[in-house]
């Protein structure tokens, strides 16, 4: 089974399969073209297995890209089209990446980063030039062991990990998915979320394994253009992470506004502040609101929350899915007792778990033992199943709906001179759900001001990494171990001087 004809099996030819501004890509084109890119890619010398990147906004060419790598039996590893020229080349190194397919919009800025690593291009002119091989034939898949993707991710050390994502999982997971929503070929999704993303990536699964279709927008940086070309493509859903509703709600007239179509809203990428979620389900009492937990260890998703629930189970994120067994164990193995105070690791199990990091043992032995994925999350149980998450082991931030490792951003601050120690933790955002705090005790000598440390971390961090806020202090605060306290921090930021971004 390879996932890609899965996914593309269901919709009607002549039915719209991806919809871009005012051009529609329909199940018979979408089809052609995925056929004409995996065959040419073989052609091109590419073996089963091969890892292909690509890196484009979303649109035609990375949809059909995408799927195309998957059905020729290569891994796709889709870019962050906001990386670091460091970060790229540690991709391209770590994967043994052959080839990248990149659209004409970064052409320019990816040629020179391509040349120093020495990986080919495929230009989106290359692509639409490409002969048809029909001949030739594509490689037997196992499901279970062969890599549809590898999805990067900061991971735990800050150092980009590759998720190992197979045919399986994705095929795992969408089921799930389109099985708890309903999804049908009448749902057409907006899609805002980028496909580099997990996320986003299951947006694309999904419906269009479903036979739906998806609306691509890439200018949601105007919310109010966004939320009206829904109204005009009468999309029947929408997807966001938590900063995507609440620009939504501060600037656009999303809640004032009527979607005759409209039925689902979905959210995931992070926690959603419960007095927003109470402004959108009141502003949409007809729609229902599915809020969602996952990680990239899991392919995307992990638990929902049934909307009825919302009104008794608010800051839930439900339970596991219909094939994911959800549990959460305290640290001798056992559950912890619904109703409790008690507190466990959530540890998950089944199909959608991928199969590690790449070229990682070590992380992979910390969070996937015995086919299961310890996922980090510290939660509780109630009475009823339903699980509160109450700490991130992880450490990770997550702004904007992008994972933020806070030893990266902690071991680039402390490459300056000056710094004595830094510490780097998330705090509350209205817009961005979470923001970076950056806590530094600097030499008594030092000249250097809070600027001086953002001008660093804008030089080697891409644009979602560098913290807000920059707090000096005399003294960081430690335990008797001497860890640093971060709770305590979270309480100091009015302390020191600062400067606000």
């Amino acid at each position: 089974m390879n996932v890609a004809e899965t996914i593309l099996c269901k919709g009607d030819d002549a039915a719209s399969a991806v919809l871009c501004g005012d051009r529609v890509l329909t199940y018979r084109d979408l089809r052609q073209s995925v056929a004409r890119l995996a065959t040419g890619l073989l052609a091109r010398g590419h073996g089963k297995g091969d890892r292909i990147g690509i890196w484009a906004e979303n649109g035609f060419f990375f949809v059909t890209g995408y799927l195309g790598i998957i059905q020729a039996g290569l891994a796709v590893v889709p870019f962050q089209t906001e990386l670091t020229e460091q970060s790229f080349g540690k991709i391209v190194a770590s994967a043994g990446i052959k080839e990248v397919l990149v659209s004409r919009r970064f052409m320019n800025r990816l040629r020179p980063l391509a040349e120093k690593v020495g990986v080919g291009l495929l230009s989106e002119s290359d692509f639409q030039n490409l002969p048809d091989n029909a001949g030739i034939q594509m490689p037997n898949i196992n499901p279970d062991r062969d890599l549809a993707a590898l999805m990067f991710t900061s991971g735990s050390t800050g150092e980009p990990k590759g998720v190992m994502v197979t045919h399986r999982n994705i095929a795992c997971n969408s089921f799930d998915i389109i099985s708890y929503m309903g999804l049908t070929p009448a749902d057409r999704v907006m899609v805002v979320l980028p496909f580099h993303y997990c996320f986003g990536a299951s947006l694309l699964h999904t419906h269009l394994m479903a036979g739906g279709s998806i609306v691509l927008n890439n200018e949601f940086m105007y919310p109010e253009t966004v939320v009206q070309e829904m109204l005009h493509k009468e999309c029947t859903g929408f997807a966001g992470v938590p900063s995507t509703y609440q620009i939504l709600l501060r600037n656009s007239r999303f809640c004032e506004l009527r979607f005759p179509k409209l039925r689902w809203l979905q959210q995931a990428g992070g926690k959603l502040p419960n007095p927003h979620i109470v402004e959108i389900v009141r502003g949409f009492p007809n729609v229902r609101f599915y809020l969602m937990y996952g990680q990239t260890e899991a392919t995307a998703r992990l638990s929902y929350l049934p909307p009825e629930r919302l009104a008794d189970k608010l800051g839930s994120i439900g339970k596991g899915l219909p094939l994911t067994c959800l549990e959460v164990l305290k640290p001798d193995g056992a559950p912890v007792r619904p109703g409790s105070e008690e507190t466990g690791e959530i540890v998950a199990t089944g199909e959608n778990i991928t199969l590690g990091y790449w070229h990682d043992s070590i992380e992979t032995a910390r969070y996937f033992r015995n086919g299961s994925l310890y996922t980090g999350d510290i939660a509780r149980v109630d009475a009823d199943g339903f699980i509160y998450i109450v700490e991130r082991e992880r450490e990770l931030i997550k702004s904007g709906g992008n994972r933020v490792s806070t030893k990266e951003v902690e071991d680039v601050i402390a490459e300056l001179p000056e710094i004595v120690e830094v510490a780097v933790l998330g705090l509350p955002h209205e817009i961005l759900g979470e923001a970076i705090y950056a806590f530094v005790v600097v030499t008594r000598e030092s000249g250097i001001t809070p600027d001086d440390v953002v001008t660093h971390c804008r030089e080697r961090l891409s644009s979602f990494k560098v913290p807000k806020t920059v707090f000096f202090l005399k003294n960081m605060p430690h335990n008797e171990a001497g860890k640093v306290l971060k709770l305590r921090l979270r309480d100091m930021t009015s302390a020191g001087r600062e400067n606000e971004k």
